[in-house]
């Protein structure tokens, strides 16, 4: 469960809100609370969208390296 907490601390260090990385990266709003909840993880591609959004790695996000 790496993703949920490192997504739930990102998000949280950004300031972002769900509603504005929904927008941007034309998702709904449930779906990024699903992966904040741990309910559901994003595609590869999202991910990738995610991270670039967010200014961090995938390897961070899933827990593979602490940066």
């Amino acid at each position: 469960m790496k993703f949920k907490e490192r997504f739930n601390e990102v998000l949280k260090q950004s300031g972002k809100k769900q509603t504005e990385i929904a927008l941007a990266l034309n998702l709904s709003k449930q779906c990024v609370n699903d992966y904040r909840t741990g309910k559901t993880f994003p595609s590869i591609e999202t991910l990738f969208l995610l991270c670039k959004y967010l200014d961090v790695s995938a390897d961070y996000l899933l827990g593979l390296s602490d940066y």
